[in-house]
């Protein structure tokens, strides 16, 4: 709407402000033709740097696009097949004069407000813009460049994000300068140099976390009496519940293996117990796969514990106020408390009268 009503007012009131037209002679009407290039070895070196961080943030910003869609659609994307389409367009693009594609946020998230849930709505959108080419190219010309101004700065404060920002101030430190600095380098520098900064910073950020979860300790009479709680030898598991666990450190790249319990939720028991005694650290993205798990397995009627936390773990837990997904009575210190946790809330959870009312709170405790 504000394309068309921009437009339609700068040609009727023939206000005096460049278009397409003026600035770069029109858009080129019909398909483009198969170019095939020259090999140039004197280009490989100046040009290795910006092909590789050009292909990261293709990776980065599609795999974003996919992850809103799933929060957006409840469906589960599958990240391979879409690198590898990306991949694969972004190979011929070029040969025909294109530049590389990604996913887009807000042409994905428009989509899905819109009621595409299928690659059919994808596909509308690849014959409109190739209609457009083919068709209606002569007319871009009389588009205004403060019109295209205009909507990108919209569509750019529309991917911005800006309610995450309060959760990434509740983070580590760590974790805050390396937003901060691709942020600023972004602003002020280069795309390019932001994006190897900050990859460098988070593949830093992702040592540290591991090192430090590594400790050396001796094994005493009084550990052995703590470890108890935390073993589930000799503990009875009712029908009504399930237990999952979480071994090793749970970073951004191994969120995705938290999809096995989201693809058996229909068929789980009402409540779900998530061991994370063995989870040696965590980091903002595994953080969100916890909080995007609490809320389809509340969505989906059932209960979800917690226990046995680490150090580190807990510590970032409480720093971005986790429990407010889950209930602080549903993060457990060990399994043997998780299970006595887990027979309260069953049978909250059969009651539809407590659900009920529960439901009608501001901190909804499933």
């Amino acid at each position: 709407m504000a394309l068309f009503a921009g437009t339609a007012l700068v040609m009727i009131l023939k206000l005096p402000v460049e278009t397409i037209g003026t600035r770069f002679g029109g858009i080129p009407a019909g398909l483009p033709a198969l170019k095939i290039p020259q090999f140039r070895a004197d280009l490989m070196r100046p040009l290795i740097s910006p092909a590789i961080t050009v292909a990261m943030l293709g990776a980065i910003e599609s795999l974003m696009s996919a992850v809103a869609s799933d929060r957006m659609s409840g469906d589960r994307h599958n990240p391979n097949v879409e690198l590898m389409g990306q991949g694969v367009a972004n190979i011929f693009s070029p040969l025909f004069g294109g530049l590389p594609a990604t996913g887009a946020i807000a042409r994905t998230a428009t989509n899905i407000r819109s009621g595409g849930r299928t690659p059919v709505a994808g596909m509308v959108h690849a014959l409109t813009l190739l209609a457009i080419v083919v068709f209606a190219a002569p007319l871009a010309r009389f588009v205004p460049l403060s019109v295209l101004a205009a909507i990108l700065l919209v569509v750019a404060y529309n991917m911005g994000d800006w309610s995450e920002i309060p959760e990434l101030l509740k983070l580590s430190n760590l974790e805050i300068g390396t937003w901060l600095i691709t942020f600023l380098l972004t602003v002020f520098a280069d795309l390019t140099v932001a994006v190897e900064a900050g990859m460098i910073l988070a593949a830093l950020v992702f040592i540290r976390k591991v090192t430090i979860t590594t400790t050396v300790s001796e094994v005493t009479e009084e550990y052995l009496r703590e470890g108890y709680a935390h073993i589930l030898q000799h503990k009875e598991i009712p029908p009504y519940v399930t237990i999952f666990r979480i071994h090793g450190p749970f970073l951004f790249g191994a969120t995705d293996k938290i999809g096995e319990i989201l693809a058996r939720i229909p068929d789980l028991p009402p409540v779900i117990i998530l061991r994370l005694r063995n989870m040696t650290a965590i980091d903002a993205t595994g953080l969100q796969a916890l909080e995007n798990l609490a809320d389809v397995v509340h969505q989906s009627g059932r209960g979800l514990i917690l226990c046995g936390a680490r150090e580190q773990p807990s510590r970032l837990m409480r720093q971005a106020e986790f429990e407010q997904h889950v209930g602080p009575e549903n993060i457990c210190a060990s399994i043997s408390e998780a299970l006595e946790r887990a027979k309260a809330l069953h049978a909250f959870l059969a009651d539809p009268h407590a659900r009920a009312a529960a439901l009608g709170e501001t901190v909804t405790v499933s």
